[in-house]
């Protein structure tokens, strides 16, 4: 039965630098994310968003002998978030649309992108997501006193952020970041709602699950709160992000199920959703997720 607690942490502690000669290890990431409004809502309040990013310095051309100068290894970032809107009407959908948005260009617009591994910088790194979420609590709540159609608009986000092994996730709200290892599914988000029913193991009627979001995007005591984690991914992690139109639905022990047995992540995206469409999708339906696999260049690398 699933409740309100998070599942046993994954490594949610400061996790030491890797030493001299030790550089972070390099995942091949297998990318996929499905949405879909539902069976009884004529609009999607749901939205996602999945980027790359990196710092590539290579060379061209050198008088110099290869391997003199240091070169920039390949190891991209990526960047996950998962925005589910509330209000009525379309003032949802705007709000998780425009949370985004507003998310995306706070990261566009900081001078000094951090992509290094070390503990200072990560912390860096998390606290400046928070100053970004604070900055779009404030931006929506500044728009939906802007039109009465839009007033009390507001929607959960989860964002996960991955470079190389480490894994950073800020999060408001009720939708949820998931971590599969070895089979075992660990929920990496506490949900920020009261009056939560748990999900059936049958199917269940149109009834509305009645709850009331205690942080989200929106909410001016709350909204710019977010909860903030670190975690260390390991070869063959499944990571996903997904809205309570799933986790409402569908129990852990069956998102775990098709999580590790799909071929690719846009197959495990598939069947999520439609595995909350076929027991009623009486909200909208959101999954992201990413699989990690060690490079063949890091698997091969000796240690030490």
């Amino acid at each position: 039965m699933n409740d309100n607690k998070p599942s046993d942490p994954v490594n949610d502690r400061p996790v030491p630098a890797p030493g001299a000669g030790q550089p972070p290890p390099v995942f091949d990431v297998d990318l996929g994310a499905r949405t879909h409004p539902g069976k009884l809502r004529a609009t999607n309040d749901d939205h996602f968003h999945v980027v790359r990013f990196g710092r590539y310095l290579r060379t061209e051309l050198s008088s110099l002998a290869p391997g003199e100068v240091a070169e920039e290894p390949d190891r991209p970032g990526y960047g996950f978030v998962v925005a589910d809107g509330v209000g009525g009407r379309a003032a949802g959908e705007v709000a998780s649309r425009l949370a985004i948005s507003l998310l995306i260009d706070c990261a566009l617009q900081t001078p000094d992108w951090i992509l290094g591994h070390e503990d200072d910088l990560l912390s860096q790194v998390m606290v400046r997501s928070a100053r970004r979420f604070q900055k779009v609590n404030e931006a929506v709540l500044k728009k939906a006193q802007s039109r009465p159609g839009l007033q009390g608009m507001g929607t959960t986000m989860s964002l996960a952020m991955t470079l190389g092994d480490d894994l950073l996730v800020t999060h408001v709200g009720d939708s949820r970041v998931y971590l599969l290892r070895q089979g075992q599914l660990r929920r990496l988000t506490q949900d920020h709602a009261v009056g939560r029913e748990p999900a059936p193991s049958t199917r269940v009627s149109a009834a509305r699950i009645r709850r009331v979001l205690t942080h989200a995007i929106g909410i001016p005591e709350t909204g710019g709160e977010p909860d903030l984690h670190h975690y260390k991914l390991e070869d063959g992690d499944r990571l996903l992000l997904c809205t309570d139109g799933l986790t409402d639905l569908v129990r852990d022990d069956r998102i775990a199920a098709e999580l590790g047995g799909r071929p690719s992540a846009a197959a495990a995206c598939q069947a999520l959703v439609d595995l909350a469409l076929d027991r009623g999708g009486r909200d909208n339906v959101t999954a992201v997720v990413a699989a990690y696999r060690l490079s063949n260049a890091a698997a091969s690398r000796p240690a030490g």
